[in-house]
């Protein structure tokens, strides 16, 4: 157990360098649970930088939760686009619909409660807890058991639960518990732009004098981390269809799996990458074989491998020209107006320009 008077110089130091140092972010202004529950869930595997223009996207479309309890599910995929892990926008707008309709627009105003909220973990909850309400409750993320591991020289592994639970209580110690908001603030601020992963510029840093990890020379080795999960390779062939009009198929993705509920095009997953004459015998002799095609291209510049946190697709795109009218055939140009991966929108876009 650390003393009051050092868990007192710890965070009075920690939030003296928040106050000079911190970014001007549009949620830290508020503590409007709605705005704050938003950024949480969109800086869940984001960066700031990335998160920021969503943030206000989703803002101005839907101000209040009952605008995004309303919306349409692919509206809300569509704003979502290039976000990516897209059960976080299913899951927000569930939550949405859940907070308008079952408990008039209100957010559960404790921690205890908010974990309930689907797609809220520990750690949204803590934020939405601390920030809104001023909840004594530390928020634990990569960035917190960074500056908590090196500072204190803890070589628990961070992939383990009970890891978790000890920082959890360190973090609780070290908080001041009239203002867990700021102390929440800073420590996250800290770990993102001052003990960063790699190669922090530990000469300038405030801890200095007292971090552990630098008078062991443990920097660069802490936080541990157990190996992650094996990797999956799959191989998407994606088939652009363009009938004797110019239009052309798309799908949309039904199965649990990643792209739930996102539009595609026709897919033909292999064990491979597979090869222009596999394609072309595939084809004709099977999935397309009731249209008359009249030309198969691959389009070299469209072959991907589109990295996901525990899969790597190897995506072939291949054009495909039918001389015949396809039933539900779309214009390339109507295309954008549906949620796609991120992947397939790049692709559209630049088969657009070379039109």
């Amino acid at each position: 157990m650390h003393s009051k008077y050092f868990a007192m110089k710890f965070h009075n130091l920690l939030i003296k360098w928040y106050l000079q140092n911190k970014r001007d972010l549009p949620w830290r202004n508020t503590v409007n649970p709605y705005h704050i529950w938003l950024s949480e869930i969109m800086l869940q595997q984001t960066r700031v930088a990335q998160g920021m223009p969503y943030f206000f996207s989703f803002t101005e479309e839907f101000p209040t939760v009952f605008d995004l309890a309303n919306a349409d599910e692919e509206k809300v995929l569509k704003l979502w686009q290039g976000l990516g892990y897209y059960s976080r926008a299913r899951n927000l707008h569930k939550t949405a619909q859940f907070i308008a309709n079952d408990l008039n627009g209100v957010f559960p105003a404790t921690y205890h409660d908010l974990l309930k909220l689907k797609g809220v973990g520990e750690y949204t909850a803590a934020a939405i807890a601390s920030f809104s309400y001023n909840e004594a409750v530390p928020v634990v993320d990569g960035n917190v058991f960074r500056v908590l591991s090196r500072y204190f020289d803890i070589e628990s592994d961070i992939a383990l639960p009970a890891t978790k639970k000890e920082f959890t209580t360190l973090a609780h110690e070290l908080m001041p518990k009239d203002n867990p908001a700021i102390f929440n603030q800073a420590i996250m601020e800290f770990g993102a732009i001052q003990c960063v992963p790699k190669n922090p510029n530990c000469g300038v840093c405030v801890f200095n004098t007292s971090c552990l990890a630098l008078q062991k020379k443990k920097v660069g080795v802490l936080p541990v981390k157990s190996k992650k999960l094996k990797i999956t390779n799959r191989f998407f062939n994606y088939l652009i269809l363009e009938d004797i009009e110019g239009n052309t198929l798309i799908q949309k993705r039904t199965a649990k799996g990643i792209w739930h509920n996102l539009y595609e095009f026709p897919l033909l997953e292999t064990d491979e990458i597979v090869s222009f004459d596999f394609i072309t015998k595939t084809v004709q002799q099977g999935i397309l074989s009731s249209y008359k095609i009249t030309g198969i291209e691959a389009c070299s510049h469209a072959t991907i491998i589109h990295k996901l946190s525990h899969q790597h697709l190897h995506i072939q795109f291949w054009k495909i020209k039918v001389n015949d009218f396809l039933g539900n055939g779309l214009k390339f140009s109507d295309l954008k107006s549906f949620p796609f991966p991120i992947v397939i929108y790049n692709f559209i876009e630049k088969e657009e320009l070379n039109r």
